[in-house]
């Protein structure tokens, strides 16, 4: 148990009848008149959706204990991801519907964090940047510049991101895993 005066941007709490949340921001008011309460932003941990929610303060509320490892990606297995923790080399296996989008970035030997709690795996986090190579893309025209158009790319993980006219096939690029955005080449 926490009170609302010690609430932290990342701190996981327990609201209505056990789901998730994650505060995004929190700001103390006191108002001239009445007691002083705390405004926050919150985002349900399992499904992403955001709400505001007001608390008095000094209300006690319930924390959540969310365990993050460094993780590696080792292999598919059908549909679902195989992970391995890096301190104990325990293998944990993570369904699509978690991995979600970090899918569309990953490739065996990958780090990403995986958080936990009471074991049930909740979402992985991926680096904001990754460095992959382009699979598949249209070759370049001559006279293409970098202050140009943009062309549809297909990375070796399969997902496809929007690149500058002058990337060819067989280039390594970073990709913001956040958004999908081309961040540039890689030398």
């Amino acid at each position: 148990m926490a009170s609302t005066n010690d609430l932290k941007n990342g701190m996981v709490l327990k609201l209505e009848g056990g789901k998730l949340w994650s505060v995004v921001e929190f700001q103390h008011v006191k108002p001239g008149k009445g007691p002083a309460f705390v405004r926050t932003k919150l985002k349900e941990v399992l499904t992403g959706k955001v709400v505001d929610k007001t608390f008095n303060a000094g209300t006690k509320v319930e924390t959540a204990n969310v365990d993050k490892r460094g993780m590696q990606f080792s292999y598919k297995d059908g549909e679902n991801f195989v992970f391995m923790d890096m301190d104990t080399y325990d293998q944990i296996t993570i369904e699509p519907a978690v991995v979600g989008d970090a899918a569309n970035y990953l490739l065996e030997g990958f780090e990403a964090l995986v958080a936990t709690n009471e074991g049930v795996v909740l979402y992985i986090e991926l680096p904001t940047s990754v460095e992959l190579l382009i699979a598949e893309t249209e070759p370049g025209v001559q006279g293409d510049r970098s202050t140009g158009g943009t062309k549809p790319a297909t990375l070796e993980t399969g997902a496809e991101i929007q690149v500058p006219l002058f990337i060819t096939t067989g280039e390594k690029v970073k990709v913001d895993t956040r958004d999908g955005s081309y961040l540039g080449r890689v030398k």
